[in-house]
């Protein structure tokens, strides 16, 4: 299942960690992710989410602000009835934790290109295999996978597509072009229409689009901690000015904001690729 991000071979076992026939190593962290993505792979020294939009985010989902889209989430995999799936950019583990409870027959993958979010991920959830790893570059045998999750996340779709067996199926998960109207419409003179359906174009041929829903509810944050974590951990926490992010926490009384999520199930009918 596991191939080595260095030569593809596949990997085994071995003392506190993985090593595949040509001698390359990977040690387990204490913590019990494998680091999978070597350094000549990073675009930086520390990729990905840093400690403190981590941090950020799972104070937020903690609270359970976004626990309807888990839910559902966890509810429309379980109908696929997959033995092995993948989250591709599990953060800090708060999906990939429900699909373990929703699939515990099944074999659990979650990576991640930080190294901060896969650190507390692995807490979540031990049954799960946690990786840090890049998601243009998944250590992952072609086709052995039945199901993945892709939950505002970026993604290689090509990737995607080599990791699926026929039949299977991804999961993608992004905001609508109506999600944090109330909060974008409080930082912004003018806020950009959003076109919520553009990633149908990327699509490979071989892959089809077998069912699609939106998820709509309203969430009424009354903690300032809370409207400053949602602020940290999306890209309005640095694009807004100081000013009015300063208004949105210290707005007086409860600020209500649209949660507004699209669910787009992709099959793969492609035939399997060739393992390299």
């Amino acid at each position: 299942m596991l191939t080595c991000p260095l030569c593809s071979a596949p990997l085994a076992t071995a003392d506190h960690g993985v090593a595949c026939p040509a001698g390359h190593r990977f040690d387990r962290a204490r913590q019990g992710y494998l680091n999978l993505l070597p350094v000549q792979h990073k675009n930086s020294r520390a990729p990905g989410d840093n400690q403190a939009m981590v941090e950020a985010r799972r104070g937020f989902l903690e609270e359970g602000h976004y626990a309807p889209v888990a839910e559902r989430l966890a509810e429309l995999a379980a109908q696929q009835r997959p033995t092995r799936w993948l989250d591709i950019g599990c953060g800090e583990g708060y999906y990939s934790a429900r699909l373990a409870a929703a699939l515990p027959k099944a074999q659990g993958y979650a990576l991640d290109i930080s190294r901060e979010a896969v650190k507390r991920a692995c807490r979540r959830a031990p049954s799960v295999n946690w990786l840090v790893a890049s998601m243009a570059r998944v250590p992952l045998a072609p086709a052995s996978c039945d199901f993945i999750a892709s939950v505002f996340s970026p993604l290689d779709w090509h990737e995607a597509q080599r990791l699926l067996r026929p039949g299977g199926g991804l999961m993608r998960v992004g905001p609508t072009q109506g999600h944090l109207m109330e909060l974008r419409e409080r930082l912004y003179d003018e806020v950009r229409p959003y076109q919520d359906d553009k990633h149908l174009a990327l699509v490979p041929e071989g892959m089809r689009l077998a069912h699609t829903e939106v998820l709509n509810y309203r969430l009424r944050l009354i903690d300032p901690a809370s409207r400053a974590n949602l602020l940290a951990m999306t890209p309005h926490g640095w694009r807004a000015s100081a000013e009015r992010r300063a208004e949105v926490i210290g707005h007086p009384g409860p600020f209500a904001v649209t949660v507004s999520m699209r669910y787009d199930y992709f099959l793969n009918d492609a035939d399997a690729p060739a393992a390299s």
